[in-house]
């Protein structure tokens, strides 16, 4: 028996890094998982065999969730896809040096729209789209995955910094609007962690030059972040452990 039994989950950006993580960690705690990808379908297959090893529901869904008919349709086709969804794990998301040009001097606005499409937009759009039937459901839970970047407000990432800050606004005040209906919203802050997209990121600020482990050694613990360190803190918020827990920000960063 595991604490998520007969839940049924959602998570964008599932097939890979820190998405993976998380899909892995609730379908091992007994959650059936709907597992959206954006263009790696191999990839989101090899999550949902892992999954259904585990003897729960996989269902993959591309999606790319920054177009607001998409991410409707994604929402639309996960409820029929396992009758209802009590757990969004809003993960999808792009990096600032997706758009080339960080600094918020060089972005324009297209950059910045890019941006906050796939991270407050996309995340506005599901919770939209899945909220209301979560209040028949004896709990919901909504998890942002934000980022360190939207409270270290650091340089060369001031539109990727906005959009994070953009998505945590929505989840504080999702968290108030819906407390009545045990509706629990809460906010995972990663620091950095070992997936391709910060090992671009970094070789892209001129940090490292053959690997993103070279900074492991003066990373908290000595190593840098895993993406289960995320996956266990976005576990446990949705379990009975956190049953009076919403409207809380937890920063996974080591430190």
């Amino acid at each position: 028996m595991g604490e998520l039994d007969g839940r049924k989950a959602l998570v964008t950006g599932g097939s890979r890094g820190i998405g993976r993580a998380i899909v892995y960690r609730l379908a091992s705690e007994g959650a059936d998982v709907v597992i959206n990808y954006h263009s790696n379908q191999k990839a989101a297959e090899e999550i949902a065999s892992e999954v259904i090893k585990l003897g729960r529901k996989a269902e993959i869904i591309m999606a790319d969730v920054s177009d607001q008919s998409e991410a409707e349709r994604l929402a639309t086709e996960s409820i029929a896809a396992l009758g209802n969804i009590d757990i969004l794990v809003n993960n999808a998301g792009i990096g600032a040096t997706a758009v080339g040009r960080p600094n918020v001097a060089t972005a324009t606005p297209d950059d910045f729209y890019r941006l906050m499409a796939a991270h407050a937009f996309a995340s506005h759009d599901l919770c939209r789209m899945l909220v209301p039937q979560m209040r028949e459901s004896t709990r919901g839970d909504v998890v942002m995955i934000s980022s360190i970047a939207a409270q270290s407000f650091g340089p060369t990432g001031g539109t990727y910094s906005a959009a994070k800050a953009a998505m945590e606004a929505v989840a504080y005040t999702l968290a108030k609007e819906e407390r009545a209906n045990n509706i629990h919203v809460n906010i995972v802050a990663p620091g950095l962690i070992e997936t391709d997209m910060a090992e671009d990121m970094v070789k892209f600020q001129g940090r490292v030059k053959d690997s993103i482990n070279e900074l492991a050694d003066d990373s908290p613990f000595g190593r840098l972040g895993y993406p289960e360190d995320i996956a266990g803190s976005v576990a446990f918020l949705c379990s009975e452990r956190a049953s009076y827990i919403t409207n809380q920000r937890i920063t996974v960063a080591g430190s």
